[in-house]
């Protein structure tokens, strides 16, 4: 199914808007676009390609023009030419991979210029030292799925229900740029409010200037900056304030922005704990958002479509999104900084094979196991456990800039949960500004800032937390609606069955405004509903998988889920 953005898809430049908007230079050549493409069974290097693929969608994707799912044995290569354009080089030239799923060796004219593991994450390659006048690239490709334990999220080879086809391969943008010899590596940037200063870290060797406005300020990379920021506007949803500012640092110059919010957990008037956006307490009303598309898989089709999707959940009242198992391109996340969008970041799981008690049962039985029980949570590979802590640390620092995030979710239903102590741990060594669900659902651990709890199946009764800490129903809902035409074929997957708009309508009210809304009052701290949109079988979406037919109308959904005072339509 395509959609309306993927059936005006400009093949030969798709995605072309810089992919980076927290780090912009001047310097950017696109490569997505027609690469020629081959499969084999073996690591030795194709003679000639099979066909063409259309970077960066993966192989599995409709707009791929490939159509093909990527076996656990099978190798999957790239190659394309290239020519840099004249005076584009201007010390270094570095080659830039959004994401890569799962495992990616990179040769330029047969040098091998990088290797990189992990599916969600970008990762940069030197070129300078090996280009020509002409330059071909080629890229080797496993993603052995779920038969390995690195982070795969929602891909199963065997689908199905909430598991989904498996992605391979390239899947976020691929570009090139040209920096100086000595260059700006990175920004790290946070925001102080309460002091009136943004601090900024600059990675990288030589005197900085950093330009705000009217006013410079002068500093050694390698440290940090306060910059004060006067009367500062605070970032909310209601008045997403962005500050742009500049860095230059010898030769290199960046622009970047950044915006004043905290994002806390304390107690409200009444001692209840709260989770609060600039020191006062604000309901997160959120919404699940898998980030897949029916033409793109992983890949969105376009950056309007990436807008659609967020305008559309602001719209329909809701204020944060919960990015569900999944990195998305880092534009996504620009989008919701300028927007106003509050999200909540997971780590894709990974781990072996999932027991069915473990990541299950729970949702009836509310029964916790301790999560170093690693054989039992699928975690019995310890380079496994490495690698996900090191994707974990690697994840976190990649996004730490983006205003927009508030909370992180290292695990979700036990699926692949060990050692969540650890892992928030891990977190807050990078960042301390922002709160951490350790577990998701169940198999809670007894500590943390959250008793997080997903509800299907029965009525939400609200109840305090016996060790005190802030109560957030993180996943509940799920009701279905098939919409004729703009669906997938196949039994559709959910946790309520609507036949009618109009008994959906009606669900959805008796849900908030019977269990919500009261739950509220009584100290429920943030709600996510399932879901945004509907993906492959699973139907529970609020918009379609093709994004082409809305359920509800936004006003509609927005009445439902906006907290009615002296209302309460119980069931």
């Amino acid at each position: 199914m395509l959609t309306p953005w993927g059936e005006t898809l400009n093949t030969d430049a798709p995605l072309p808007e810089y992919p980076r908007p927290q780090l912009v230079r001047d310097s950017y050549l696109s490569l997505n676009g027609p690469w020629g493409y081959a499969i084999t069974r073996t690591a030795q290097r194709p003679v000639q390609a099979d066909g063409t693929i259309i970077v960066p969608f993966s192989p599995e994707s409709e707009l791929s023009g490939v159509g093909h799912t990527l076996q656990p044995d099978e190798y999957l290569w790239y190659i394309r030419t290239f020519r840099l354009p004249e005076g584009f080089n201007v010390g270094r030239v570095l080659l830039h991979f959004g994401a890569v799923d799962q495992t990616a060796t990179v040769w330029c004219n047969g040098v091998e210029v990088a290797a990189h593991a992990g599916g969600y994450l970008p990762f940069t390659a030197e070129l300078t030292n090996v280009l020509r006048e002409e330059n071909t690239l080629m890229v080797c490709v496993r993603d052995q799925t779920d038969t390995v334990p690195m982070a795969r999220g929602k891909q199963r080879l065997k689908p199905g229900g909430i598991w989904y086809r498996p992605q391979s391969g390239i899947w976020q943008t691929v570009w090139l740029e040209s920096v100086p010899r000595e260059y700006i590596r990175s920004l790290r940037l946070t925001p102080r409010p309460d002091e009136g200063v943004v601090e900024v870290r600059v990675e990288g060797s030589g005197h900085c200037t950093l330009s705000l406005g009217k006013r410079k300020f002068g500093f050694p990379a390698g440290s940090t900056v306060r910059v004060p920021v006067d009367n500062p506007v605070l970032w909310t949803p209601e008045n997403p304030a962005l500050y742009p500012f500049r860095v230059k640092m010898g030769e290199d110059e960046v622009y970047s922005y950044f915006a004043m919010r905290t994002c806390t957990v304390e107690r409200d008037a009444a001692g209840v704990m709260r989770l609060c956006l600039n020191g006062k307490p604000y309901f997160q009303n959120g919404v699940l958002d898998q980030g897949y598309w029916s033409d793109g898989l992983y890949t969105p089709p376009s950056d309007e479509a990436m807008i659609y999707d967020i305008e559309t959940a602001k719209k329909m009242g809701f204020n944060m999104l919960r990015k569900h198992m999944k990195v998305e391109p880092d534009r996504w996340y620009y989008h919701c900084d300028r927007l106003g969008m509050l999200v909540w970041q997971d780590m894709p799981c990974g781990g072996g094979k999932y027991h069915f008690p473990i990541i299950t049962a729970p949702l009836v039985t509310g029964v916790s196991l301790d999560d170093s029980r690693y054989a039992l949570f699928g975690r019995a590979s310890s380079a496994g456990r490495v690698q996900f802590m090191q994707e974990l640390g690697d994840m976190v620092k990649t996004l730490y800039n983006h205003p927009s995030i508030v909370l992180w979710v290292p695990f979700n239903e036990g699926w692949g949960q060990f050692d969540s102590r650890t892992a928030v741990e891990l977190i807050e060594s990078i960042d301390k500004t922002r709160p951490v669900d350790p577990a998701s659902g169940w198999h809670d651990q007894g500590f943390g800032a959250f008793k997080s709890l997903h509800v299907y199946f029965r009525r939400y009764n609200h109840r305090p937390d016996k060790l005190g800490r802030a109560v957030i129903l993180t996943e509940f809902g799920g009701y279905t609606h098939r919409v004729v035409n703009h669906a997938a074929a196949g039994r559709a997957f959910g946790y309520k069955s609507c036949r009618t708009r109009e008994k959906l309508t009606t669900a959805l009210r008796r849900l908030y405004w019977g269990q919500i809304q009261p739950a509220i009052a009584r100290g429920l701290a943030a709600a996510v509903y399932t879901q945004l949109t509907d993906v492959e079988t699973e139907l529970n979406g609020l918009i379609t998988y093709d994004r082409r037919a809305l359920k509800l109308e936004p006003e509609v959904v927005r009445a439902l889920i906006t907290p009615q005072e002296g209302e309460n339509d119980g069931e």
